[in-house]
């Protein structure tokens, strides 16, 4: 990147909850997202990020880290560069997105094009219903019992009684299932069978990372999707035998760029391709949506449990989530 300097800006934002959101770890009524945004000659590219505690991130490190690279931004840094300068993570992330935004922006070319790829198309996604009482879920599936995937967060006991009332909900939906590390390998043994009798299509991380070992010596009658053990290329050596699918999210690769790169890798590998999210709004979502052109399962719900989202939003209808406008992102 040639010319006058880039002047890097970095902001926490806070956005509202839809509503109470409960996964195996917590629960949560705002999401803190960490916003980036690049300005050359009066083009602004931007990123959004959502540091996770999980990895030991947080809003204000991430904002640290972010701006401990302004100096090296303002004297010209490529993507290709920056996959050297950060590790894989949430600021990473939103650097990594807001330079392709501003590519974007000083060629006239939209992203799909920059990266070689096809013009995307609005992709089915799935629709996450948090954790809660077997009542609750019951009620929740029954409100999106039009929607033809639905995500249910698991992860302690009484899961069986909850997959169950969603099933009575939505009798008609397609299910995955999550339990973000929150079962041993006993329960997942027990659950397997029930989770094949009530049509669930996909496990998503039932053991913690790093003690998944278990899995090497479990039948898998439905796939497993590795989440939480999954970040990125380096990742893939210790997946082989435990994992059918892979579920790529931006704030794990550390960006689009890598996203793209652990995508071709991971299917020549004979992976399945899932592409997640973390809660955030439709600017996280945007370059996401390019990874999910052909997935096999696509969870870019985000925006739809938030009470408020960015300017110039992503659609989503009955096609799913659609591409971003120019005036959102690439």
């Amino acid at each position: 990147m040639m010319g006058s300097k880039c002047i890097l800006s970095v902001e926490e934002t806070i956005f509202p909850m839809a509503e109470i959101f409960t996964i195996s770890r917590g629960s949560r009524t705002e999401t803190r997202v960490v916003t980036v945004s690049l300005e050359r000659d009066g083009l602004v590219g931007r990123g959004e990020s959502v540091p996770y505690g999980r990895y030991d991130e947080t809003v204000e490190g991430v904002i640290a880290d972010i701006r401990s690279m302004s100096d090296t931004m303002a004297s010209g840094m490529t993507r290709q560069a920056l996959q050297d300068l950060l590790p894989a993570g949430a600021a990473r992330n939103a650097l990594d997105c807001a330079l392709w935004d501003l590519e974007s922006k000083q060629s006239g070319k939209r992203v799909f094009e920059l990266a070689g790829l096809a013009p995307p198309v609005a992709v089915q996604t799935a629709f996450t219903l948090s954790l809660a009482t077997p009542e609750t879920m019951r009620s929740k599936a029954q409100l999106n019992a039009h929607r033809p995937l639905l995500k249910v967060k698991l992860g302690g006991e009484g899961d069986l009684a909850r997959l169950e009332a969603v099933r009575q909900g939505a009798p008609n939906s397609a299910i995955i299932v999550d339990a973000n590390e929150g079962w041993t390998p006993d329960i997942y043994a027990a659950l397997a069978p029930e989770l094949l009798r009530l049509g669930v299509r996909m496990v998503e991380q039932p053991l913690p990372a790093g003690q998944d070992e278990a899995l090497l010596h479990m039948q898998r009658p439905l796939p497993v999707c590795a989440d939480e053990s999954c970040h990125d290329r380096s990742s893939l050596p210790e997946l082989a035998g435990k994992y059918d699918m892979i579920n790529i999210k931006l704030d794990k690769t550390g960006g689009l760029t890598e996203a793209l790169a652990l995508k071709r890798e991971a299917a020549k590998l004979g992976f399945g391709i899932m592409v997640g999210c973390m809660v955030a709004s439709s600017l996280a979502m945007a370059p996401a949506v390019l990874v999910a052109q052909g997935a096999d399962i696509v969870d870019l719900d985000g925006p739809l449990l938030l009470g408020e989202d960015r300017s110039n939003p992503l659609s989503y209808d009955a096609l799913g989530v659609h591409p971003s406008n120019l005036e959102l992102w690439g």
